[in-house]
């Protein structure tokens, strides 16, 4: 994905007072300390090989700005109430309706000019897929059999290509999808592009077709890391659909995504509010930032059935809901509840006998982000989930996608 735009509005300068506000949000520490959290000085970077993501509490003794990044770190008071400010401000200078019509009008052709303008070396292989999702291991072990593993949004191959350098699975098949045909071209012209294991294909995951090479009920994971939020939330539902009709019963989705009041939200400037939580960049590509409690109306599914049943055409059938229907059905403000998680994960949540997809886990991962030399403090927050299509004695559904009757 494209750099956010650049601001120091966000960032804020130490004091005592800061300080103590950023520690006193900060979750307990787990009764087993591993040993790379010692503040001894011979151990002194809190590092493990290789390093755990997730693992670096900020306590009230520690010096802030000891260190690169803490996890689990919620935003003070104070800085809730700059953000929110910030966004204010941002809603008072929307983008204008010419720059909002061309930029929804042709997503792709800004997205194919960002890859066209950065080479595969702008961006940084996604080495922690693994450590967040575990699925991807077993995919790829050794004696695992017949799998199909999709990623939406494969961009320049920073996903694919860190996957495919561990597999030890003869017989598995990835599938690499962008609607850019820059992002398809670069990853087809690498090195390590090899068909035996890799097909890079054009598709946008919100038209009404499926990728190139894959039939329905044929995919065992889907990946979208950093793809959902690049979609219009008109677009969310056919996504959802096909990405549904893709996956095997039982198959799962696995999403990292950008979450509300994060860093990149909060300094966007003037010009780039599109709509609640969903703005331009500077490059012309789109981005939402997601509630925790949205992704979970989404991937379920009640967020249509709510939205649907609020607008009809003339003739009775379903009209894409507009901005209002959209935030009438989530009426969650976009600083109001930052906050509402620790960074842990959600436990599973049982399925409702209407459910579209199972919420297998759901929850906020929050990263405090230092730059030392500037004495500056960063907020970044990322929504990541895993969603199971359920097995066919749980929901049955009719062959374009759309849920029929349930059963438990």
């Amino acid at each position: 994905m494209a750099a956010p735009d650049t601001s120091t509005l966000s960032l804020t300068r130490p004091s005592k007072s800061t300080s103590s506000e950023i520690s006193s949000a900060i979750t307990e520490l787990p009764e087993n300390i591993p040993s790379h959290r010692s503040h001894d000085p011979s151990n002194n970077l809190k590092r493990s090989d290789p390093f755990q993501f997730g693992s670096r509490y900020l306590l009230p003794s520690d010096n802030p700005f000891e260190f690169n990044a803490w996890d689990h770190v919620e935003p003070s008071a104070a800085d809730l109430a700059r953000f929110e400010s910030q966004i204010v401000a941002q809603r008072a200078a929307p983008v204008s309706d010419f720059d909002r019509t061309r930029f929804n009008t042709e997503p792709a052709k800004w997205w194919n000019r960002f890859y066209a303008n950065n080479t595969s070396n702008f961006f940084k292989d996604r080495k922690w897929l693994q450590q967040e999702f575990p699925i991807l291991d077993e995919l790829t072990r050794k004696g695992a059999g017949k799998k199909v593993l999709l990623e939406v949004g494969a961009g320049a191959g920073n996903t694919c290509f860190p996957v495919l350098k561990g597999n030890e699975n003869e017989e598995l098949m990835m599938y690499a999808c962008d609607f850019s045909p820059k992002a398809v071209e670069l990853i087809r012209e690498s090195g390590t592009y090899d068909e035996t294991h890799l097909r890079a294909e054009m598709w946008d995951v919100a038209s009404s077709e499926l990728p190139p090479k894959l039939d329905e009920g044929t995919v065992d994971v889907v990946l979208l890391i950093f793809i959902f939020s690049a979609l219009h939330p008109t677009q969310w539902e056919q996504a959802v659909r096909n990405i549904w009709r893709l996956l095997k019963p039982g198959g799962e989705v696995c999403l990292r995504d950008y979450g509300r009041g994060d860093l990149a939200q909060v300094r966007m400037k003037k010009g780039r509010w599109m709509e609640e939580n969903f703005y331009i960049r500077g490059d012309g590509t789109r981005v939402y930032f997601f509630g925790e409690d949205q992704l979970r109306d989404i991937w379920s599914g009640k967020l249509y059935n709510v939205v649907g049943s609020q607008r009809t055409e003339g003739n009775g059938e379903k009209e894409m809901p507009t901005a209002e229907d959209r935030e009438g059905a989530y009426p969650e403000k976009p600083v109001d509840k930052l906050v509402n998680g620790t960074g842990n994960r959600a436990p599973a949540v049982e399925p409702h006998a209407d459910s579209l997809f199972e919420i297998t886990s759901l929850g906020v991962d929050r990263r405090l982000l230092i730059n030392r030399h500037k004495q500056l403090k960063m907020y970044r927050c990322w929504m990541q989930g895993r969603f199971r299509k359920p097995q066919r004695n749980d929901t049955e559904h009719d062959d374009s996608g759309q849920r029929g009757s349930s059963h438990q």
